[in-house]
């Protein structure tokens, strides 16, 4: 899927919304965000095998797209932290029932009781 996708108003809403967290690490970072601000450092220890290029990449398009905001402070090293903004958290809530649905397939195809 390609990224003007997530602006193009000729396409179906779904469409445009999974346009946006297209990728491998985007709903993870929205995952991890869920719970506060990050530095990007934390956000690598916590997701093995996402590199540096990766993450800004996808950071930077997630904040293109206004569901992250980037917060530089002013020390000496700098110090970035990522949010998420209120559209970002709209998102994730959206993505929940999603994520529930996704829970109690892997659940019936190991046969184990799903968790919520």
């Amino acid at each position: 899927m390609t990224r003007s996708r997530a602006r193009d108003p000729n396409v179906c809403g779904v469409t445009a919304a999974i346009a946006v967290i297209d990728g491998k690490w985007k709903t993870a970072l929205l995952w991890l965000l869920e719970s506060g601000p990050c530095r990007p450092g934390e956000l690598r220890r916590k997701l093995p095998g996402l590199t540096e290029k990766v993450l800004t990449q996808a950071l930077r398009e997630m904040e293109a797209d206004g569901l992250v905001h980037r917060e530089v402070h002013d020390v000496l090293p700098l110090k970035t932290e990522y949010s998420l903004t209120p559209f970002g958290r709209d998102l994730s809530e959206a993505l929940a029932p999603v994520a529930d649905w996704g829970h109690r397939r892997l659940a019936k195809l190991t046969g184990s009781p799903a968790s919520s």
